[in-house]
C-alpha cells in the first residue's frame, strides 16, 4: 500500500512539475464569498482538477508539501509516511472527489476545526473574512506583495482589476522540522473583502 501511495504521489509531483502555465485560463474571482468552501481531506487530489497558476514543492525529514495557488484559492498537500492531509480552499463549481473527504464548510463567520489522525498526525486551522475599505485593501496588497519577495507564493490579477483594486493571492509558509504552518490571503476587490487562513501541520 505504501509503495503504491508513493508512486501516486510521484505521478502528482511530475504532472504537476509539467504543467503548462502559459494557457492558464482567467480566474472566476467575482464569487460571493459564502460560495467559498473550505475541505479537508486524507489524500492527495490530481493536479488536472485546478487551473494552477503558481507552486512551491517543500520537503523536510519528517514529511513533503505541495502548495498550488488556484486563483484567489488554493490547495496543500502534506505527505508524512504513507499518510497524506489535503486542504483545500475552491470557489462554486469546482469538481472535488468525495472519498477521502474529512470535513467540508463553507466561509461564513469566523471558524476553526482541529482533527488528530493516527499515526501522530495533527490538523488545526482557523479562518476569518474581514471586509476592508478600499484603503486597506490597497494597504495590504502593497504590503504582502513586498512581503513576498523574501517567502512565500504571491500571485497577482490585474486583468481582473475592480475599481483599481487587484484580486491577489498569498500564501506564506514556514517549514518547520515536524510542523508546517500555512497562512494564506485571498482578495477579493468587487466585494473588497479578504480571506485569511491559518494552518498547523503536526508530524510527531
Amino acid at each position: 500500500m505504501e509503495m503504491q501511495f508513493l508512486y501516486n504521489r510521484q505521478r502528482i509531483e511530475d504532472d504537476c512539475l509539467s504543467w503548462d502555465y502559459a494557457f492558464m485560463e482567467t480566474p472566476h474571482i467575482n464569487v460571493a464569498i459564502d460560495e467559498l468552501t473550505f475541505s479537508l481531506f486524507q489524500r492527495p487530489l490530481h493536479p488536472e482538477l485546478f487551473q494552477i497558476y503558481s507552486q512551491r514543492q517543500l520537503k523536510t525529514e519528517k514529511y513533503e508539501s505541495i502548495i498550488w495557488v488556484t486563483g484567489c484559492t488554493h490547495v496543500v498537500s502534506v505527505f508524512a509516511g504513507d499518510s497524506c492531509l489535503t486542504e483545500v480552499v475552491s470557489g462554486p463549481g469546482q469538481m472535488l472527489p468525495h472519498r477521502g473527504l474529512i470535513e467540508r464548510f463553507q466561509f461564513r463567520g469566523p471558524r476553526s476545526h482541529k482533527c488528530t489522525l493516527s499515526k501522530g498526525v495533527s490538523y488545526m486551522t482557523d479562518f476569518q473574512v474581514e471586509k476592508m475599505s478600499a484603503n486597506l485593501y490597497r494597504q495590504s496588497h502593497t504590503d504582502l506583495e513586498r512581503f513576498a519577495r523574501n517567502r512565500g507564493v504571491f500571485v497577482k490579477f490585474p486583468e481582473q482589476e475592480d475599481g483599481g483594486l487587484q484580486p491577489f493571492c498569498y500564501v506564506d509558509f514556514e517549514a518547520r522540522r515536524t510542523e508546517l504552518h500555512i497562512h494564506t490571503f485571498a482578495a477579493y476587490p468587487e466585494q473588497v473583502t479578504m480571506i485569511k487562513t491559518q494552518s498547523l501541520f503536526d508530524f510527531q
